[in-house]
């Protein structure tokens, strides 16, 4: 019997084993047979994740408000992108060419001014008219004050000495704060055209597009102020004068971009 003793033990070790392995075998099939029912399952909610995604991008291009509130956001950035470069090109050329004979210091100065006051503005004056007015039509009223003090710069080249300056920083002043009440109302209308989750989404889009706007504005407007240049004896607004029509011609059609039937505004927005 204590011979046998190994004999039986080296029997019960093996069938332990072959049990042990057997049930290893089964969970392995087990796991298998869940696996293949799983994958249908899983393979169904990618896709659905997926469609709801596209979905998601084809109604940001099919929401009109949104749409039209990032095309009224690229045409006033690009104009004031244009404005921007034409405005240092312009005070700094000579008087008998249209400007203001402006040194780099002055300009920059001017600009130092411009750049503290819409810090002001933003921060005291912006919240209250916006909240009076509505984004839509303090918009409408900043477009329409846009176009006669611009047509009013050329004229700032008959003027010399402190008045040139206190005109000059007062018209910088006003066209700027004018033109961040017309980017920030369309920042708030985009914003208000999609629900939350896809606030992210439209903000990357119209940034996109607005990129592209503005990579444009600098060459052209640099390109129409060499030719303006070469016209100063023309009948039709000689010189400068056209420059600073073909900015109001932008300017006027963002301001008719912000009306009905092109201007899809929100419903919270519709009775301004």
């Amino acid at each position: 019997m204590h011979r046998n003793s190994p004999i039986l033990q080296l029997v019960w070790e093996l069938s332990s084993t072959l049990e042990t392995l057997h049930k290893h075998k089964v969970h392995e099939n087990e796991n298998k047979i869940v696996e293949a029912l799983e994958s249908p399952l899983i393979d169904c909610k990618e896709k659905v994740e997926k469609n709801s995604s596209l979905d998601d991008k084809k109604s940001l291009f099919k929401n009109w408000p949104l749409m039209s509130s990032i095309i009224m956001y690229c045409v006033f950035s690009f104009h004031d992108m244009a404005y921007t470069e034409v405005f240092s090109l312009w005070a700094e050329s000579d008087k008998k060419y249209g400007g203001l004979s402006l040194s780099s210091q002055d300009v920059g100065q001017v600009l130092s001014l411009t750049g503290v006051s819409l810090i002001i503005y933003q921060l005291s004056l912006y919240p209250c008219i916006n909240k009076i007015l509505g984004p839509i039509m303090s918009s409408r009223i900043a477009a329409i004050l846009c176009i006669p003090l611009l047509f009013a710069y050329p004229y700032m080249t008959y003027l010399s000495g402190t008045g040139l300056s206190i005109i000059l920083n007062i018209a910088s002043i006003l066209k700027n704060n004018l033109g961040v009440t017309i980017v920030t109302s369309t920042f708030i209308l985009q914003n208000n055209a999609v629900p939350q989750d896809q606030r992210g989404a439209a903000n990357g889009l119209s940034m996109k597009v607005m990129s592209l706007f503005k990579a444009v504005a600098p060459a052209g407007a640099g390109i129409v102020f060499s030719w303006a240049q070469k016209r100063q004896q023309a009948f039709f607004f000689p010189g400068d004068q056209m420059v600073f029509f073909l900015l109001n011609v932008v300017e006027f059609l963002g301001l008719v971009l912000t009306l009905k039937p092109f201007m899809a505004m929100p419903e919270q927005y519709d009775r301004n």
